[in-house]
Parts: structure tokens; C-alpha cells; sequence
């Protein structure tokens, strides 16, 4: 009977046992201080409690020692809780570099998962056991929340930017996943599963399900389409930054900011590009907002950090000057090929990060810009 209503989830995953003892340290100690507080105030109310009608309290003088001692005491604790608890909070934020990836979007009321070899999935997450899995996410309408109790991971998934997190199963199983953000009336039913296989088994999940294409060879196709690459090249003169190699370096903008490119640089830049503007490059990337959806943001995002270094190029040390995300994403990768007005602005040297949720570089060079311009001239 018991077995049907546990306490608390299964631990299933690596930072789930850390999660676990720091809550039951933060329980016990909130437990005694309850307990010598509510025994302290019997205590006292005994001790000096009134015994004639007419008796008069007697004058005390400060006790400093005693003062100091109940204001410094709980210093040591509260520090533990601090410390314990951003070494928790640090682990959980920080993927590990050989995560594998995966893109997950929430909308109303469903969640929908990407593999990098492009499998998809609803309301279903198969990963392997034992692998670090990092889940990219964002939302199509409302924030929600991606939340797996045996994992014990929780993340916000909001609109116009990407969140990440990552876990690491160590059990084999089936484990609910739920939208912990209340996000209209058939909340409740945004739920799914996450099933964690053996290794074997999952290379023969992804061999047997139906590929609908990587989402960066689809977003290679949308790059083209959108003639991003008239601008994103490695030419010289070429009036958007390129995007070879570019992903995951930091980049300098106008004004004298340095930002990585991450996924939410690159976002940014192609949804909008006049936010920020690469060192080097003219404003003229006209924004896509409303020309690509989620998906296809997705799609061109992999297309971008897929894409090396060019032969023989080495990756710059510091910031890329020329390199941002001006036009459209991928053109980097094809030399000549203008930035493409259908798609945001993406500056060749902004890379998108791994975790970067929104911080696209915004502006783009002025050749990006014009080149989707062109892109669009008959």
C-alpha cells in the first residue's frame, strides 16, 4: 500500500542523491531550531512566569555575550545552506560539454522533442542510460515548465528564448514529466514520459523511428532558401560576419560589449537584429520575426553550430570584431551568399551558446542586412 503513495519520487540520476541530502539538511536543521525555540519558550514562560498578583519584575542587565553568541551561532549553518546549496545549483547549471542534445518545445498543452539526428517526438523523451542529456528549450506561447520529480530537474520554459538543463539517468525506466507552471485550463494534461533505455536499445530506437532530417541539414536547406549566405561568408568585403566556427565565441559590439554567441545570441540577432550590432557591420539586417517559427529557429540554430572553422582558419583567442551574427543565420558557412530577409539576423561571429536562451547578437553588419534585402529583390 505504502508502495503506491511514496514520499518522495525514485532518485533516478546523477545530482538527484545531492539534491536529496541537502533538503533533509535543510529540513533538520529548520526542524531544530523550531523545536529549541518552541522548548525555550515553554521554558521561560514556567521559569518566570508571574506568582503573585501584585509582583513586580526584577531589572536584568544585558547579557552582550549571550547577544553576540545567538546572532553569530546561526551564521555557521545559514553559510553551509549557501555553500551547499550553490555547489547543488552550479552542478545543475552547468551541462557537461559531452551532453547530448536535445530541443524541446512546450506549447500549449504538449511538449515536443528534437534529437539532433532528427527523430521527433510528443509527450515523449527517449535518451540512454548512463549519458549526459542536455535539454534545450523554449516556448511557443506561455511560459511552462519542464520538470522530471526522479531527475530532480526543474526549469522555466519561456517564450522568446531558450532555457537549458541537463541530467544524467541512472536507473532504467519510464518517469513522468510535467509542466510545473500552470499554464491555462488543460494544464494538468501537459504531461509525458521520459524513457530511459540501455545504450544498445536506444542506437535501435533512433535506427527504427522515422527521421524527418537532422535539423541542421534542414537548416542548412532554409539557409539557402533565405540566400542568408550572400551575406555570411568568409570573403573578404562580405557585408555580413561569417559564421565558420563561430559558434560559442564570445564577439564585440558596438559600444565596446562583449556577448557569446550562444543560442539566445543567435535567436536574438535573427528575430532581432537591430538589438545588437557587431563591431565592424552596418544595422542593415531587416528582422525575420514572423517568418520563421520555432522550429525552423531550431533548425537554423544547428545549422550554425555545426558549421567549423574554416581550413587552415584558427579560432580567435579574443573577441571577434567581424564576426557576429549580422544576417541570416548560416550564411556563414557558404561564401557569397546574402543574408536572407526571411530569416533574423544572425551574426556570423555569434555563436549561438549552449545555454544561451535569447541572447542573439541582435544587430547586424550592414552587409547582412542588405544582402537579405537583395535577397528579396526580384
Amino acid at each position: 500500500m505504502i508502495d503506491d503513495f511514496p514520499l518522495f519520487p525514485e532518485s533516478a540520476s546523477t545530482v538527484s542523491g545531492s539534491v536529496d541530502a541537502l533538503y533533509f539538511f535543510l529540513i533538520a536543521v529548520c526542524g531544530a531550531v523550531s523545536l529549541a525555540v518552541v522548548v525555550l519558550i515553554i521554558f521561560f514562560a514556567i521559569k518566570y512566569r508571574r506568582t503573585a498578583s501584585n509582583q513586580i519584575p526584577e531589572h536584568y542587565e544585558e547579557h552582550k555575550a549571550l547577544e553576540i553568541g545567538w546572532i553569530i551561532a546561526p551564521l555557521f549553518p545559514m553559510m553551509i545552506m549557501f555553500l551547499w546549496g550553490a555547489k547543488v545549483y552550479f552542478t545543475i547549471a552547468r551541462p557537461p560539454d559531452n551532453a547530448l542534445e536535445v530541443y524541446a518545445t512546450g506549447r500549449q498543452w504538449m511538449w515536443k522533442f528534437q534529437h539532433v539526428g532528427g527523430q521527433s517526438e510528443i509527450n515523449e523523451l527517449h535518451v540512454p542510460v548512463n549519458r549526459a542529456v542536455k535539454v534545450i528549450a523554449a516556448s511557443e506561447d506561455v511560459i511552462h515548465d519542464f520538470y522530471v520529480p526522479a531527475f530532480r530537474v526543474k526549469t522555466d520554459v519561456l517564450p522568446n528564448r531558450y532555457s537549458t538543463t541537463w541530467f544524467q539517468a541512472t536507473k532504467i525506466g519510464r518517469y513522468h514529466l510535467f509542466c510545473a507552471e500552470y499554464c491555462g485550463t488543460q494544464h494538468s494534461g501537459m504531461i509525458g514520459w521520459v524513457t530511459v533505455m540501455e545504450p544498445a536499445a536506444y542506437q535501435q530506437w533512433l535506427a527504427g523511428g522515422v527521421n524527418e532530417g537532422s535539423p541542421a541539414a534542414i537548416g542548412k536547406s532554409l539557409f539557402e532558401k533565405y540566400a542568408c549566405n550572400t551575406c555570411h561568408n568568409a570573403q573578404s568585403g562580405a557585408r555580413g560576419p561569417a559564421l565558420d566556427g563561430a559558434f560559442g565565441k564570445p564577439v564585440s559590439l558596438r559600444g565596446g560589449a562583449v556577448v557569446r554567441r550562444d543560442e539566445n545570441y543567435l535567436r536574438e540577432s535573427i528575430l532581432n537584429p537591430q538589438a545588437k550590432i557587431v563591431e565592424g557591420y552596418e544595422p542593415i539586417m531587416p528582422t525575420f520575426k514572423g517568418q520563421v517559427n520555432e522550429a525552423e529557429l531550431i533548425q537554423l540554430i544547428s545549422y550554425i553550430k555545426s558549421l567549423g572553422a574554416p581550413v587552415g582558419a584558427g579560432g580567435p583567442a579574443t573577441p571577434d570584431k567581424g564576426s557576429g551574427v549580422s544576417a541570416a543565420p548560416g550564411a556563414s558557412a557558404q561564401p557569397g551568399s546574402a543574408a536572407s530577409p526571411s530569416l533574423p539576423a544572425v551574426q556570423p561571429g555569434v555563436a549561438p551558446g549552449p545555454d544561451g536562451r535569447g541572447a542573439a547578437a541582435g544587430a547586424e553588419p550592414s552587409a547582412s542586412g542588405s544582402a537579405v534585402r537583395e535577397a528579396k529583390q526580384p
